[in-house]
């Protein structure tokens, strides 16, 4: 049994309690950070925020944050594509922030003004990644995995995808996430193609998979799937490791695996947006998130992987040695991250678009 720790529910919970999908958090103003008005926008993922960082940075800073909230990555990139709003801070995937990169979305970031970057792990994977060479455009926030969520008192032991795209006997009792890169990516895993195919063949596969699956499927939530595991209203999900580890500790019959066939590696990055309104600021964000002590509240808040050493050093024992969060060798090396699909991104938009109007 899982130790209860004293938190809200979710990350979402927290955002709820708080009030509005958008929280400003004011404070007197100090001076010392710099010479821009003390105001940061910062637009997140739901629910993906510590119960004390916006406090505590206001508290150091005097810089007032106002918090916006974005479902998915397709759904920031399109906010910004026009023109940034009045976004500093953003947080897109690896492959997001590669896109961004690529036609002039984000800016540098300037390393002086982050000095708690001190604390990251050295390992390349978080300190030169491939889609972000030596973060020059952004910094990992947090990683971790795509799997499936499951009531194993309902459903017995799954390791498979099989459970979702094989099979009608979990039939209206399934979610799957709103989101087309990792639905249509575990179709391509499923089906023994990389998450990544840009094989016209391979795609059509895929989008026909799910359509032939549709039938089964209750519901593509949008961030929701573990609160309906939670409710019982299904009893299988397709969900981000984290928000299923914030459930098991009010629910035993909940469990969580990365599929057999590979799974999704993730990593969620923090970001400056071009035209950012107070880029000190955001500068200052980034390193008050990177503090040691900051950074394990925050873990310990949302339960994900952290790739800030110093910080995990703080976290929970029972998260840190919990193989739903930091997954063991073995199922790293199976699984895959996303990649930028260039002008393969088309069949993917065809193939999802051709699913949901199924």
């Amino acid at each position: 049994m899982r130790k209860t720790l004293i938190r809200p529910r979710s990350r979402r919970s927290l955002l709820k309690g708080l009030g509005v999908a958008g929280v400003a958090i004011s404070i007197l103003p100090r001076r010392g950070v710099a010479a821009e008005e003390k105001k940061l926008n910062v637009y997140n993922w739901d629910t993906y925020i510590g119960e004390t960082t916006l406090d505590t940075f206001t508290e150091k800073t005097g810089i007032e944050v106002q918090y916006d909230l974005f479902a998915n990555n397709e759904e920031l990139f399109a906010k910004l594509k026009a023109g940034n709003p009045g976004y500093d801070i953003i947080v897109p995937t690896d492959y997001t922030l590669a896109d961004m990169i690529s036609v002039g979305m984000v800016q540098p970031l300037d390393h002086s003004k982050i000095p708690n970057l001190k604390n990251i792990d050295p390992d390349p994977v978080f300190t030169d990644p491939s889609f972000n060479p030596g973060l020059k455009y952004g910094v990992p926030y947090m990683w971790g995995t795509v799997g499936l969520g499951y009531r194993p008192s309902k459903t017995g032991e799954i390791d498979s995808l099989a459970a979702i795209f094989d099979s009608d006997k979990f039939s209206g009792r399934i979610a799957l996430l709103d989101d087309q890169r990792s639905v249509l990516g575990y179709a391509l895993k499923f089906l023994g193609y990389s998450l990544n195919s840009t094989n016209p063949d391979e795609i059509t596969q895929a989008r026909d998979l799910l359509i032939k699956q549709k039938k089964h499927i209750k519901t593509l939530a949008g961030d929701n799937g573990q609160d309906l595991l939670l409710a019982g209203e299904v009893d299988i999900t397709m969900e981000y490791n984290g928000d299923i580890v914030q459930i098991q500790a009010e629910d035993e019959d909940i469990a969580y695996v990365v599929p057999k066939e590979g799974g999704i590696v993730w990593f969620d990055n923090m970001a400056i947006a071009s035209g950012a309104p107070h880029p000190e600021n955001a500068h200052a964000f980034i390193n008050h998130v990177y503090d040691a002590e900051v950074n394990a509240e925050l873990t310990n808040t949302i339960q994900y992987a952290t790739p800030n050493a110093a910080g995990r050093a703080l976290i929970n024992p029972d998260d840190l040695n919990n193989p739903a969060i930091y997954p063991p060798a073995d199922v790293i090396a199976k699984s895959e991250s996303f990649s930028p699909l260039g002008d393969g991104l088309r069949l993917y938009d065809e193939a999802w678009t051709a699913f949901k109007a199924a």
